[in-house]
C-alpha cells in the first residue's frame, strides 16, 4: 500500500507511504525463536508511521540471525487512524476497548506468538543496532528480560538531564522504561503481564516482578546502553513545567493512589497529541 504525506500537515487530508516489512528469504521463516513486537497505540496516527517504518526496518536484525519476528498493533479505542495505518505497514491490528496502557500491552500479548515479547511506545524510533542487541542477551541464555536506555528527541535542557537520571538509575537497578521492554514470553505469563489497576508505573511493578523471579531463576534483567532507544519528547512540548511538577508532587505525596488513578495520570490519557 502506498500514499503520501507533508510533513506537518494533517494526516487525515493526506496518505502516507508506509513500506512492510518483509523477512529476508530463508532466514526468519526458519528461526528458531520468535519474537512478538506489541506496540499499545492511542490516537497515535501522527507518530505511529514513522515508528512503524523504523521498527519495521530494525527487524532485518532478527531475521539476519535466524530469528523469526511479528508486528502487533494494540488500538487501544482510537478515534483516527490508527488501526488503518497499522494494517498498511503489515502489523497484525487488535482492540482493547479501554483506554489504559497495561491492558492494551497485555492486550497485544495475548495474542503474540512468540517466545520473547517486546513491548515499543509508538513514538519510539529503535535501531537495528539496539534489536541486535537484544538479540545478543537472549542468545546468551543469561537473560530473563530486558529494556535500553533512552533519549529525547530535540534540545531540553531540563528534560535532558531528568531523562540521564532515569537512566542512570535504570542501569544502577535494572529499571525497564515502559518504551522498551523484552521479556521472555513464558516470564511475563507466568507473572501475570502488566498490573491492570495501574494506569502508569506498570513497567515499575513489572521490573519488581521479573527481578523477584530472575533472582529464583537465576538469570538476569539487563538495561541495554550503547544504542539508546530514540523517543519522542512530545510530553516536554504539551505540557507546561507546572503539569509535570502536579503529577510528581502527587506521586511523591501517595504513589500508590496517584498511579491508579486515571484522571491524576491525565498526560498519559487527556488525549493531547
Amino acid at each position: 500500500m502506498s500514499f503520501t504525506h507533508q510533513p506537518g500537515s494533517d494526516p487525515k487530508l493526506h496518505l502516507i507511504r508506509i513500506q512492510r516489512w518483509t523477512p529476508a528469504p530463508g532466514s526468519a521463516s526458519l528461526g528458531e525463536v520468535k519474537i512478538s513486537v506489541i506496540i499499545p497505540a492511542f490516537n497515535e496516527e501522527r507518530l505511529l508511521v514513522p515508528t512503524l517504518a523504523h521498527i519495521n526496518a530494525a527487524r532485518s536484525a532478527f531475521a539476519a540471525r535466524g530469528f523469526a519476528s511479528e508486528l502487533i498493533v494494540c488500538d487501544n479505542n482510537s478515534t483516527d487512524r490508527t488501526a488503518e495505518m497499522a494494517r498498511a505497514a503489515g502489523a497484525r491490528v487488535v482492540f482493547e476497548p479501554v483506554n489504559q496502557i497495561a491492558r492494551a500491552r497485555n492486550t497485544g500479548a495475548a495474542v503474540a506468538s512468540g517466545d520473547w515479547l517486546l513491548f515499543i511506545d509508538a513514538d519510539s524510533h529503535p535501531t537495528a543496532e539496539l534489536f541486535a542487541a537484544v538479540v545478543e542477551q537472549i542468545q546468551s541464555g543469561k537473560c530473563l528480560a530486558g529494556g535500553s536506555t533512552i533519549r529525547l528527541e530535540g534540545n531540553h535542557q531540563l528534560a535532558n538531564f531528568v531523562t540521564g537520571v532515569w537512566n542512570w538509575q535504570s542501569r544502577s537497578r535494572r529499571c525497564l522504561a515502559g518504551s522498551f521492554i523484552f521479556c521472555e514470553a513464558a516470564a511475563f505469563r507466568k507473572l501475570g503481564g502488566f498490573n491492570p489497576e495501574l494506569f502508569v508505573g506498570e513497567e515499575l511493578d513489572l521490573t519488581t516482578r521479573l527481578q523477584g523471579l530472575a533472582r529464583e531463576s537465576g538469570r538476569e534483567i539487563v538495561i541495554l546502553h550503547r544504542h539508546p532507544l530514540l523517543t519522542s519528547a512530545r510530553k516536554v512540548r504539551l505540557y507546561s513545567t507546572w503539569e509535570h511538577l502536579r503529577f510528581l508532587v502527587r506521586v511523591a505525596t501517595n504513589r500508590e493512589a496517584t498511579f491508579r488513578d486515571r484522571e491524576a495520570c491525565y498526560a498519559w490519557y487527556d488525549g493531547r497529541r
